[in-house]
């Protein structure tokens, strides 16, 4: 099963951020990610295919009529779409929502009509999803709960091992401020990194310039505004922690890989990426741009792959993200596993975007995306913001970039891809993917796009 280009039968979306809330409040706009994948009503362009997206409040219908106004033919298209929205805007995931508003499942029940090839596609899969799954009789394309400690900090650290793909040095499964101060004294002086075993973006991550003093009283660099080591102290209790030392060769580079193991146990990386990152720290996911570099595109797909093989192994299923630090040595790159991420991540939605407009089909021996003969390149943002943005609609923003001349040009398949549209009116916030015919003709588009978005003053 793809997600990306399913057959037939019905997907019900639920696009839930059931993730550290602590860490979500400080994401602009947090709620409107769950727009991150719309880009599924793509989808719809295969005539088998039923869609049911969930959400918290109401998508602008400008944005829906966006996405089907790829296709075809989007008036039938929209006949096999049914959105349905829980008019509840509160700050908590839109799973536990559905099962506790009154209603609600017989709403999903009802839309489903019946259908027995349906499958939910959630964002992440907690307590929460499985509960609802078990609910609605739906199987769930992601993997079990008992399965997440894999795609912790931690149970990253073990499958790396396994799959005898190279990590950082560095200590897992720590449970107390106490634990933490103990290895640092192992790794020694220096630069380190201590992250939370269950953390979004980055956000749960501190830099630690360690000292002969106690880990505390060192100059500690949190990725979130708001950390200090008490707060943190509760998180690493909570959650657990790895630390690992800093990795910081120049050059230095942070690609990712995309990957997927459908029910039947069958793996195949679909992508690698260049991740753009930002924060104090420089670890927190800003963006990304398509395909990584060529000097370690096929190293960091071969790792990837052995990742995959081990959690196939162990019974995950989804789609699933992996990021690297790719260093430099006398003998060429080498890719270091920094963490696996078990649910859809930052870069599914620009390459999804990607793969659905232009029709491109990865090939994994070049690790491009190829439309015959022509190879597809882009950047993504996810971090398009600007006061100017601010109060306009969805539907004046997709204008203005159409009239800029930067919209989606379906015979030369190259362009733009709106995404986070629901986010402009109150926070002036979007995203966008930029397509093009090779990475500096992306990258071009990307830049132009940002300066008509959100011009300096």
């Amino acid at each position: 099963m793809s997600i990306f280009e399913p057959n037939e039968g019905t997907l019900v979306v639920t696009p839930s951020l059931s993730l550290p809330q602590d860490e979500l409040r400080r994401i602009t706009g947090a709620r409107c990610y769950e727009e991150r994948l719309l880009f599924l009503l793509l989808t719809l362009k295969r005539p088998g295919v039923r869609l049911v997206y969930l959400t918290s409040a109401p998508v602008d219908p400008a944005i829906v009529d966006y996405y089907l106004g790829f296709l075809d033919d989007p008036r039938e298209a929209r006949e096999r779409l049914e959105m349905i929205s829980l008019g509840d805007p509160r700050p908590c995931p839109l799973t536990e929502k559905i099962l506790h508003t009154p209603g609600a499942l017989d709403r999903i029940r009802e839309a489903l009509d019946g259908a027995e090839d349906a499958w939910m596609v959630p964002f992440v899969v907690s307590e929460a999803e499985e509960r609802l799954s078990a609910l609605l009789g739906l199987p769930v394309y992601g993997p079990a709960t008992s399965l997440a400690y894999l795609g912790s900090k931690s149970g990253g650290r073990l499958v790396g091992e396994e799959a005898k793909v190279p990590l950082a040095r560095g200590f897992a499964d720590l449970r107390s401020l106490t634990e933490v101060e103990h290895a640092a004294r192992a790794l020694g002086g220096g630069r380190l990194m201590v992250k939370l075993n269950n953390s979004y973006s980055g956000l749960g991550n501190a830099v630690v310039v360690k000292d002969d003093r106690p880990l505390t009283a060192c100059h500690t660099s949190f990725s979130a505004a708001d950390e200090d080591w008490t707060t943190f102290a509760e998180k690493i209790a909570e959650r657990g922690a790895v630390i690992e030392e800093f990795i910081e060769g120049r050059p230095l580079y942070c690609p990712s890989a995309l990957a997927r193991i459908t029910p039947g146990g069958a793996y195949d990386v679909v992508a690698t990426h260049e991740q753009v990152l930002g924060g104090p720290n420089g670890d927190v996911y800003q963006g990304c741009a398509f395909p990584a570099r060529p000097e370690y595109r096929a190293e960091v797909g071969e790792c990837a792959e052995r990742i995959a093989g081990v959690l196939a192994d162990r019974g995950v299923v989804g789609l699933f993200g992996m990021d690297f630090f790719a260093v430099k040595t006398d003998g060429g790159y080498r890719a270091l596993l920094c963490e696996i991420n078990l649910r859809i991540g930052g870069t599914t939605h620009p390459f999804g975007a990607a793969l659905l407009t232009t029709g491109a089909v990865y090939d994994p021996g070049t690790g491009t995306l190829r439309c015959g003969e022509q190879s597809k390149y882009y950047v993504a943002t996810d971090n398009c913001a600007a006061t100017t943005l601010r109060g306009r609609t969805p539907g004046e923003i997709v204008e203005t970039v159409r009239a800029a001349g930067l919209g989606f040009d379906r015979e030369a398949r190259t362009g733009n891809v709106l995404h986070l549209l629901g986010a402009i009116p109150e926070h002036g916030k979007l995203g966008f993917t930029s397509i093009g015919n090779s990475a500096e003709e992306a990258a071009e588009l990307h830049r132009r796009t940002l300066r008509a978005l959100c011009p300096t003053p």
